[in-house]
């Protein structure tokens, strides 16, 4: 794994878990953590569970006992080191977005297409996908239990940079992560409306905007632990993005309209992704903040009957539960996590192509740079790509 921070955390949860309670075709084993920081990566490494530690990462890829790398370092780097591993004969699984920008994600893709030729593997790492309600309801809409989509709605809502006085991070500087709450959290409901329904985004009319255009700089250095200096950085990424899109279906044909939000400064709501789908035979509804539930609409009711109810997806019979608790007993945020394991795993064994591929994520990359090229062309409707 190239990276330690908080999706390092998150990942080599993935990993240890994952094991455990699947059974898997191979068991992988944490054998290298990489970071250039040496004293953080071996605090890291031990606290997590890793074999041992290196400081770079193109020495890791040579190795002749490492079959997967694992990305989740800041988009700036995805590009380089993702080529490189495809090149060497690794799998990758590389963090969301996939790149900073639309060439970085086509030669990602070129470079995993190529390499799928001779059976290497790669996915990206849109975890929201596994959370067991958002599967459940991808398999309600394959069903036709919502008949034709007509309208998406999603938004990705968080709160953590209301304070302007909240130091710089690399996830503020476009140069280290490509686009702000766009990118960063945007990315997510972008792709998970997209799995939910099966449909795809043609054209998009998009708004974004800066809330607070300069933060101080930490004295250690950004993005890292330390006191605030008197310096100030400048903020050159979005803090809100509101974009509406046009929807087709696999055929090319029109199909839904949909509205989009992603915003850092929606004050109280901390890690809010929500997104409701509404159909001609039905509704549903998704709030990570309750990610055991399901909210579903049976449109086909006689009218006494109809609303909205609670689904809660534990039973053993909902995607990826089985192997976890009984039912009632809920999951959290980092299972998302073990099933990604789950799902690279299988499919690198079975030597199958595993989802979202880096074609995938190229596509909600070619999303998230129309939504800026509408913002700076005053809203026009833009295609995707």
């Amino acid at each position: 794994m190239i990276g330690y921070g908080f999706m390092g955390a998150a990942h080599s949860q993935g990993w240890r878990v994952a094991p455990k309670f699947f059974d898997l075709p191979a068991e992988p084993e944490m054998a290298v953590l990489v970071g250039r920081n040496a004293e953080a990566a071996h605090e890291a490494a031990a606290k997590w569970g890793w074999g041992e530690v290196a400081t770079d990462w193109r020495e890791v890829i040579k190795r002749e006992d490492i079959d997967i790398i694992d990305i989740v370092t800041p988009g700036d780097s995805h590009a380089e080191i993702a080529i490189a591993a495809l090149e060497a004969g690794k799998h990758v699984m590389c963090e969301k977005p996939l790149a900073n920008t639309v060439a970085e994600a086509e030669a990602m893709r070129d470079a995993a297409e190529r390499a799928a030729a001779n059976g290497v593997r790669s996915m990206v790492g849109f975890t929201y996908r596994r959370v067991p309600a958002t599967t459940f309801a991808r398999q309600l809409v394959a069903e036709g239990r919502l008949g034709e989509i007509r309208q998406i709605r999603a938004a990705y809502r968080q709160d953590w940079l209301m304070d302007a006085e909240g130091p710089m991070t690399w996830r503020l500087q476009k140069d280290r992560a490509g686009s702000g709450s766009l990118g960063d959290i945007g990315a997510h409901a972008v792709d998970l409306a997209e799995y939910i329904t099966g449909l795809h985004l043609e054209k998009v009319s998009g708004l974004l905007e800066t809330v607070v255009k300069e933060r101080p700089l930490l004295g250690e250095g950004i993005g890292l632990s330390g006191t605030a200096s008197s310096e100030r950085g400048i903020v050159d990424v979005d803090d809100v993005a509101l974009f509406s899109g046009r929807f087709t279906a696999a055929d090319g044909a029109f199909s839904a309209i949909g509205s989009f939000e992603a915003t850092r400064f929606a004050t109280g709501r901390k890690n809010a992704l929500t997104i409701e789908v509404s159909g001609s035979r039905g509704a549903l509804a998704f709030d990570l903040e309750r990610l055991n539930e399901l909210q579903f609409y049976d449109a086909t009711l006689p009218a006494t009957e109809q609303g909205f109810r609670t689904i809660l997806v534990t039973e053993s019979d909902h995607p990826y539960l089985a192997p976890w608790w009984p039912a009632g007993h809920m999951l959290g945020y980092e299972h998302g996590f073990s099933h990604q394991v789950v799902d690279f795993v299988t499919a690198v064994s079975e030597r199958t192509a595993p989802s979202p591929s880096f074609a995938d994520g190229l596509h909600v990359q070619r999303v998230l740079d129309a939504v800026e090229r509408s913002s700076d062309e005053s809203g026009c409707w833009t295609p995707v790509g």
